[in-house]
């Protein structure tokens, strides 16, 4: 990072410091109007539902920028690309099992995305690790215990999830099409800056923070107004169609916008619907959601997100689907 690079950031943080102080001081100032002003039963569904959201996912995002920069800092692209298989089409399912290796949600695996394509690994291979790190890792999977008694949910979850990222990553290798990636998320980024690799993990850790935090910021507001709008009563009228519970609890996946996590618990709770429309959900969410879709948008760019976001929501359907009927079949 040269000088003047250098002191415009300093200079951007300092105002960025300024206006969070005056806020600050000004909510403090006025906290008796505020929680006037704000004492509505839906304004408090909805504050209580974006603070869930950013709180779930905000660890996580901090995990994934933390290990963006590692891979930044401290793993050569030349060694990165001699870990996976030269051919992408065999080096796809490998990220996707190399997926559980990371302990996080879906706001972590961006910025790795990220990382692993502008060290010059394949787009669909990341993506492929994209999709499977927030839903096969082991702590996502010890949150099958909300299904006591039915440990195939475990399997059917592992089954659909790496499933969609392997078969979304072929896809995308097929069809898809470098120009759709923004470049800034492609271009390759400059060595170790005076020959000090801490400095790049760093640098690099706090860049991707500053830029995914705000998106995962936009996309809880969009989850907060969502889960306001959307009546409850809704859910009771899908025990007896399975078809349309499949579509609901898809589309209710995309906008309740939650951490993977925490997810499976919210399905769980859902016992009036059948358990392929809850793997749906559970399937989904990790995979296309409010905060990942406004995320992927930022990072790599909203060309991306328009072609990616759909290609994921069907696939991850469809494998649901395809894994949960013969392993759980029609019932609950």
């Amino acid at each position: 990072m040269t000088a003047p690079a250098r002191t415009k950031w300093r200079r951007g943080s300092t105002g960025s410091l300024r206006v969070l102080c005056v806020v600050l001081l000004v909510a403090l100032l006025a906290q008796s109007y505020l929680v006037d002003l704000f004492d509505v039963a839906a304004l408090r569904t909805g504050s209580t539902v974006f603070v869930a959201v950013v709180v779930q996912a905000l660890p996580f995002l901090v995990l994934g920028v933390l290990l963006s920069g590692a891979i930044m800092a401290f793993l050569p692209a030349e060694r990165l690309r001699r870990l996976l298989p030269r051919h992408p089409g065999l080096a796809i399912p490998v990220a996707g099992l190399a997926g559980a290796a990371l302990p996080g949600c879906e706001c972590a695996s961006v910025p790795v995305a990220r990382r692993l394509m502008q060290n010059q690994v394949a787009p669909a291979v990341a993506l492929a690790f994209l999709l499977a790190s927030p839903a096969i890792n082991p702590v996502v999977l010890v949150t099958a215990v909300a299904f006591p008694g039915r440990p195939e949910m475990v399997l059917a979850r592992f089954g659909g999830s790496l499933t969609t990222a392997v078969v979304t990553g072929w896809l995308w290798q097929r069809f898809g099409r470098v120009e759709w990636i923004a470049e800034r998320a492609l271009s390759r980024l400059s060595g170790p800056v005076g020959g000090s690799r801490w400095r790049v993990f760093t640098e690099t850790a706090r860049h991707d923070l500053v830029e995914a935090g705000g998106f995962l910021v936009i996309g809880g507001l969009a989850s907060a107004v969502l889960n306001v709008v959307v009546p409850q009563t809704w859910l009771g009228t899908l025990g007896g169609n399975l078809a349309l519970g499949v579509l609901v609890m898809a589309v209710l996946a995309v906008v309740l916008a939650l951490c993977s996590e925490a997810d499976a618990f919210v399905a769980a709770s859902l016992s009036a619907i059948p358990l392929v429309p809850r793997l749906v959900f559970l399937v989904v969410g990790p995979a296309v959601d409010l905060k990942l879709i406004a995320l992927q948008a930022g990072t790599f760019g909203r060309q991306f997100a328009l072609r990616f976001a759909p290609l994921t929501f069907l696939v991850a359907i469809g494998c649901a689907v395809a894994v949960g009927l013969p392993l759980l079949g029609s019932g609950r």
